[in-house]
């Protein structure tokens, strides 16, 4: 398949005269000249696919069901937005449960290919910070209950945890040593906490700016949070839940300046509620929420409970409300998520690379979306 007449957009910059051609999956050629054969793309942009390390559900179906079908609804929804690969993330709950959803996602990775493998967001969490996640699941990192955890690997690819935590340190070495990214969330940690955690292998923090502490005084100083060491160390990559809802506008510039495109990936968060109608209730974790102004609440309005929206809305608002450049807000949603996982071929509009790609409209809408030289959306 040839694909011509598009505006390839690479990370640095958007590219025009070009034609690509996927071979077996990949791209075998991005070349200057026409072919009568190519598939006529109108001017619309070419980026590489989407990838989202945070995603909970779609259209009233979640992660937690622990059910192929319910993945498959969450995967083709979150296609629509350009999303060809994810990682389907748990909540705070038994461990027993969490292990349930492992033990369906690895025998639902082979035939459902947008998913790349599990983000397990909890229960080593701090209930200072637990947002919308429930409080009586929380637990100290415990070895026992991590053993039951590492019985997946590779299958899990990030855990969220709190590095405060009595045993998180030795919990985060070990997760290391298993080749899993530990990334600081749900946290109340003081940069010193948050500083341990790095030197023993913490490279990511969860949905930058919520639930996470930030600058306080203690005694009669002040003394910076998980926030601020996060702003600050650049060895850290900033998950970043760009919908508009969770993040002002100026808070999502500070990010940009003090991270670089580099150190940014946008991530949806995205719940159940995602894709249901204005005043839908729904479910997360046992907890009634209800999508309300564009973004899902706990049903009393007092949390937050994950975002309703695509990657292609944060990469929008990231470009309109942010003035991020386009290619920049790109690779917050495809390279850098990609190069976080160590995924190198994935990400990136390049010969040998999966031919993972979406077509976006000038207004950037989604047009289609392909994985491995596939359609699969609209299908």
């Amino acid at each position: 398949m040839i694909f011509a007449n598009a505006r390839l957009i690479f990370p640095d910059g958007i590219r025009d005269g070009l034609e690509i051609v996927v071979v077996d999956g990949k791209f075998a050629e991005i070349r200057e000249r026409a072919s009568a054969s190519a598939i006529d793309l109108g001017g619309s942009y070419l980026t590489p696919g989407f990838i989202d390390l945070h995603l909970h559900g779609a259209l009233g179906r979640d992660t937690m069901e622990a059910s192929a079908e319910a993945f498959q609804t969450i995967c083709d929804y979150h296609g629509s937005g350009g999303t060809t690969s994810l990682l389907l993330t748990t909540v705070t709950a038994p461990v027993s449960e969490i292990v349930d959803v492992l033990r369906a996602v690895r025998a639902a990775r082979g035939v459902i290919r947008q998913i790349l493998g599990v983000h397990v967001e909890g229960p080593f969490i701090s209930k200072a910070r637990a947002g919308a996640q429930r409080a009586e699941f929380i637990r100290d990192p415990n070895p026992d209950l991590l053993d039951q955890l590492l019985a997946f690997v590779p299958l899990i690819k990030i855990v969220t945890l709190a590095p405060e935590l009595p045993g998180a340190l030795a919990l985060i070495d070990r997760l290391c040593l298993n080749n899993i990214i530990v990334s600081g969330g749900h946290s109340d940690a003081s940069d010193i906490e948050a500083r341990a955690g790095f030197e023993y292998g913490m490279r990511q923090v969860t949905h930058t700016f919520n639930a996470m502490s930030s600058a306080r005084r203690r005694g009669i100083y002040r003394e910076a949070g998980l926030l601020e060491f996060a702003l600050s160390e650049p060895g850290i990559v900033c998950e970043l839940i760009a919908d508009g809802h969770h993040v002002s506008p100026t808070l999502m510039k500070l990010l940009y300046r003090a991270k670089g495109a580099r150190g940014i990936c946008l991530v949806t968060d995205a719940t159940a509620g995602a894709g249901l109608p204005e005043g839908r209730e729904f479910s997360l974790a046992g907890r009634s929420c209800i999508v309300d102004d564009g973004v899902c609440l706990l049903a009393d309005r007092s949390a937050l409970s994950g975002s309703a929206s695509r990657m292609i809305d944060l990469v929008r608002v990231m470009v309109h409300q942010a003035g991020v450049p386009l290619p920049e807000a790109v690779a917050m949603a495809s390279a850098n998520p990609a190069l976080a996982l160590g995924l190198n071929t994935k990400g990136k509009l390049e010969v040998g690379a999966d031919a993972d790609f979406v077509v976006l409209s000038p207004e950037l809408t989604v047009e289609k979306t392909f994985l491995a030289g596939e359609q699969i959306f609209p299908r």
